[in-house]
């Protein structure tokens, strides 16, 4: 990534509601500890994986998954990656066509509640249409309900924290990395970067 990259232990960036230094942190790498797993999870010989990822999506979005096939070598996963198209890609996600797969996420809202409607909750008529995973918490899925019309702050925000708290001890995901914005910038013109990437020009000025 030539040093734009931003790894991350969760799957929200820093700007978003909910998002704490203690989730952020990331255990260092231990091969032979993640192979002891391995051995007592009863896959001591490994296994094999298919891994579908887009290679026309995100920065050095193959790249990645290629690096990712190499770290599960190591422990004895044999990961076969398929690398296609978006088009092809994204409809193996929403259609749960995929068991293993690269997914990036952007949060438009800034809040925790974006991330748990799309790809925490049970896939249902309204949400979870991008929950992959298949996984499903009845008892979560209320609490993520209860976000969209509780309006006490600290109570809403102390539901974040414990839906977050299952989320991270499940490891329903694998956080890789934030992805970093690069906006190329001129001395006689103002323009703060905006997080969701999509400039807003009604605030450039001009010096």
């Amino acid at each position: 990534m030539r040093g734009q990259s931003a790894p991350t232990g969760v799957i929200m960036p820093p700007f978003v509601n909910g998002w704490t230094e203690e989730l952020d942190q990331y255990p260092e790498t231990d091969v032979e500890a993640a192979k002891a797993l391995m051995e007592e999870a009863g896959y001591g010989d490994g296994f094999t994986v298919t891994m579908h990822c887009p290679n026309d999506r995100y920065i050095n979005d193959e790249a990645i998954c290629q690096a990712v096939v190499g770290m599960m070598g190591q422990i004895g996963i044999d990961v076969n990656l398929v690398a296609q198209t978006k088009a092809n890609h994204f409809p193996l996600i929403s259609n749960k066509e995929t068991d293993f797969y690269m997914l990036g996420w952007g949060v438009p809202t800034f809040d925790s509640e974006y991330i748990f409607n799309f790809l925490v909750h049970t896939t249902t008529d309204d949400r979870g249409s991008w929950n992959g995973t298949r996984y499903s918490n009845p008892e979560l899925d209320e609490k993520i309900k209860s976000l969209a019309s509780e309006v006490d702050l600290e109570k809403r925000n102390q539901t974040i924290a414990e839906i977050w708290e299952v989320v991270q001890d499940e490891t329903i995901y694998l956080p890789v990395h934030n992805q970093v914005l690069n906006w190329g910038m001129t001395e006689n013109i103002v323009f703060p970067v905006q997080p969701e990437d999509q400039p807003h020009f009604k605030f450039m000025q001009f010096n």
